[in-house]
């Protein structure tokens, strides 16, 4: 290694790349900042400390090759930073925007820990990509040898795509279903264009379809065909369906008109930057344009609506959390950039009830100021009442955000069979990934419940591996039935 190039953190200060002005970002669907210049990209690297044992990797899910790659980069060698990062992720430009680094690799910089500030880990694993696919060292999907067998994958979000982009370089004929009319799952229809601009996710759509993936869209298991007549089809499934029955706020009026889901909000919008006609959007329902916008959440969903309702020409956005700023599950870099945009946010605040007009249409929460007692089962300090007295926010749309559930797939899909949880997400051997039904697989938030995208890549990485060796003994056992 040419040490000359790195252990600059201590002369070389932290620098992201530059963000737009608030009141230009909050004018359009972009993301906010663009990537490195490739010397700024290289300085940056180069105050990676290189340290004995690298805690952000450890502590990246997909525990990618973290110092490695930043060594390359520092040293200009930027392809082979790619290779190398692309090695132990499928999607290292998407992570690299939206992952939150902040509580992942970047919080666990050595560095960080000695006051000099994080290596800035997550925007120069965007820049080597994005510069990966500018200058054409992207390679598509080449499969190896046909094997003979397919696979069937329910569900086009991140860990069904990495579970069948593995599989089909492994040479399975690979059929993916999907509910919705385009690929990607959340970080479609879920995840703003601000935080994850919509063609970042469908050249990688494209160039599994490049590499014979057979996509299924607008399909829906229980409705055009029962899991039992996929599992007919095919010589092994995954459930990777992803959790997306949101979780409502028990409390008197939250029928009333103007009061909606989160993922039904964000959904409307992407598609509306789609370019598709959403009924929904067009008479005003889902489009905060003007209203006055109550957002019920702490987490990254809420903040995704927040900013969402800013940059559709909301009169005000509020958001309301139960605990205080410290304890929110939230990125905190996202809660700033809220901030900056115009969010207001309330802390220590719970709804207790909606209040609605004559017709029915929200007009505000009222909540309850809140404080913090003793820890819950997680750590975290739990909020109780605070008995100072009751407030209420005027509202015109009020958008629940506080996170997902499993749907009920053996009801929905008449899979009596499947096994699930107390919780509804699906049962698996920890050590296989299988389901208490031979050939049928599960991963992603369907088994871990919701989480973040970086886990459902690993967890799809896993899941392929595991159905890779499965479908490999199927395979011998009937080559020695048939002997």
């Amino acid at each position: 290694m040419a040490v000359e190039s790195m252990l600059k953190f201590v002369s070389r200060e932290q620098a992201y790349p530059s963000k737009r002005a608030p009141d230009a970002r909050a004018e359009d669907f972009r993301e906010i900042a663009d990537r490195y210049a490739t010397p700024s990209a290289e300085d940056q690297a180069a105050r990676c400390s290189q340290c004995g044992v690298p805690y952000c990797s450890v502590h990246c899910p997909l525990q990618n090759h973290i110092p490695d790659w930043l060594r390359l980069t520092a040293e200009g060698r930027i392809r082979e930073a790619y290779e190398l990062s692309n090695a132990t992720s499928t999607m290292p430009e998407i992570c690299g925007r939206i992952c939150p680094q902040d509580r992942l690799c970047e919080g666990n910089c050595v560095i960080e820990f000695s006051g000099h500030g994080a290596v800035t880990i997550g925007s120069v694993e965007k820049f080597i990509t994005d510069t990966a696919w500018e200058q054409g060292w992207v390679e598509p999907l080449i499969p190896s040898r046909p094997r003979g067998q397919s696979v069937g994958v329910i569900g086009a979000g991140p860990a069904g795509l990495t579970a069948a982009e593995y599989l089909r370089g492994n040479g399975y004929d690979v059929h993916v279903y999907d509910r919705h009319d385009r690929a990607g799952g959340l970080l479609t229809y879920g995840i703003p264009g601000f935080k994850l601009e919509k063609p970042v996710v469908m050249r990688r759509v494209e160039r599994l379809a490049a590499a014979g993936i057979v996509f299924h869209p607008g399909f829906e298991v229980g409705r055009d065909a029962t899991l039992d007549t996929l599992r007919a089809r095919h010589d092994a499934l995954l459930v990777a369906t992803g959790v997306y029955r949101a979780r409502r706020v028990d409390i008197p009026g939250v029928e009333a008109k103007g009061v909606v889901a989160a993922l039904d909000y964000l959904t409307t919008s992407n598609r509306k930057g789609f370019g598709d006609a959403v009924p929904a959007f067009d008479d005003g329902s889902l489009d905060a344009a003007g209203k006055r916008v109550v957002v019920i959440g702490g987490g990254d969903t809420a903040m995704d609506c927040v900013r969402t309702a800013i940059r559709q020409g909301a009169a005000s956005v509020t958001c309301l959390y139960r605990r205080d700023r410290a304890n929110m599950p939230g990125s905190r870099r996202e809660v700033a950039n809220a901030e900056e945009e115009g969010a207001r946010f309330v802390w220590l605040a719970a709804p207790n009830a909606i209040e609605t007009d004559a017709g029915g249409q929200v007009t505000g929460v009222r909540i309850n100021r809140m404080r913090l007692g003793v820890p819950d089962a997680t750590g975290r300090r739990a909020p109780e009442r605070d008995p100072g007295g009751e407030e209420t926010h005027t509202a015109d749309l009020v958008v629940q955000a506080l996170g997902f559930e499993a749907e009920e797939l053996p009801l929905l899909w008449d899979a009596p069979a499947l096994p699930v949880t107390r919780w509804g997400t699906v049962l698996v051997d920890a050590r296989t990934l299988m389901t208490g039904m031979d050939g049928v697989f599960a991963a992603g938030d369907i088994v871990r419940g919701a989480s973040l995208v970086v886990w459902a890549i690993r967890d799809g990485r896993d899941v392929a591996a595991s159905m890779h060796r499965w479908l490999k003994a199927k395979a011998m056992a009937g080559e020695r039935k048939a002997a």
